[in-house]
């Protein structure tokens, strides 16, 4: 009874802003998911989770009064942005050490004239045999399994989506920002501000509408040369479905718990404490094969970005102050 009160007060402009930032990330999220394609887990979520601070932390600050401790704060971004300059530096070289494997492909490989079709011949990889991470027949195996195909293809069209996604990113807690405390003062005196759990309500339903109008559309439109399907394909296939509902239930247990801190401890600190790329590093390298038998230059980049957006995090971290 007290929810329903509270959703029929005049409070629309604190409410379209909750939904701007679900619609933001389920952008960003659509997003981040090309891009691990042609840039890797570990390149794009270190990007995208630095332009997010970069950009997003900046806003924040300014709307939360200054909350923060800005000479430190901002010594932390600038730690971010050279995590993004190093992270297009590592995506750049590994493609450069991916494209030189290829070159040296014994006379069995075939590779398509357009790069998109690729086959591997049965004398060199048996199907009881599996292609060794980092090889060029890993990178073959690779190509051939997944629906969308990066050979050929420029390593600019990985950093532009990356990019997009990190930007799309960088905007939904500043709008989350505003939605609860509104800074802007877009609310008629008298009527209270949205609380985090409210907010947080039309931030989910948004994100969802939209994750659904987009992913509904790309099957029946895909872009980048992937293959069309329908509604009925996709829910006739549950593989991998688990998966998907354990990600989608993490991220947003994840984003509730950030807004929460970021309304005790301001939203600029909140947006700092980025432990996924580290977590996606781990995975890519460990688990997916990321870098194996890459050049000494990508391996001395790669940990160079790593360095970097570690020392970022605890400099931010150290900014936080306390909301009046």
């Amino acid at each position: 009874m007290i929810l329903l009160e509270f959703l029929m007060q005049d409070n629309w402009p604190s409410v379209l802003f909750a939904m701007a930032g679900g619609v933001v990330l389920s952008l960003g999220n659509l997003s981040s998911q090309y891009a691990w394609a042609f840039a890797g887990l570990s390149v794009t979520e270190v990007v995208t989770a630095s332009l997010t601070v970069v950009m997003g932390t900046t806003m924040n600050y300014f709307l939360d009064d200054k909350i923060n401790k800005a000479e430190i704060l901002f010594t932390g971004v600038g730690c971010f942005l050279a995590a993004v300059c190093l992270g297009s530096a590592v995506h750049a070289s590994n493609a450069a050490d991916n494209k030189e494997k290829l070159k040296n492909l014994p006379s069995g490989y075939i590779v398509g004239a357009e790069a998109m079709d690729v086959s591997i011949s049965k004398e060199t990889i048996t199907n009881n045999e599996k292609a060794k991470a980092g090889t060029a027949g890993f990178l073959i195996e690779l190509e051939n399994r997944r629906a969308i195909k990066v050979f050929g293809k420029s390593t600019l069209i990985g950093l532009a989506i990356t990019f997009f996604a990190g930007v799309s990113f960088s905007l939904f807690s500043p709008a989350f920002n505003l939605a609860t405390n509104d800074q802007w003062q877009t609310l008629k005196e008298g009527v209270p501000h949205l609380s985090v759990y409210t907010a947080f309500f039309y931030f989910s339903v948004s994100c969802f509408v939209l994750a659904i109008i987009l992913n509904i559309t790309f099957l029946y439109h895909p872009i980048l040369n992937l293959p069309r399907s329908s509604l009925k394909a996709y829910l006739r296939d549950w593989n991998g479905r688990g998966w998907a509902f354990l990600a989608g239930f993490l991220c947003g247990f994840g984003n509730g718990l950030q807004f929460m801190g970021g309304q005790a401890a301001g939203y600029a600190a909140a947006d700092a404490v980025q432990a996924l790329p580290l977590v996606s590093t781990f995975w890519a390298i460990l688990l997916f094969g990321e870098y194996r038998k890459s050049s000494r230059r990508t391996y001395i980049l790669l940990v160079s970005m790593l360095f970097m957006f570690i020392v970022a995090v605890g400099v931010l971290m150290a900014s936080s102050g306390h909301r009046k």
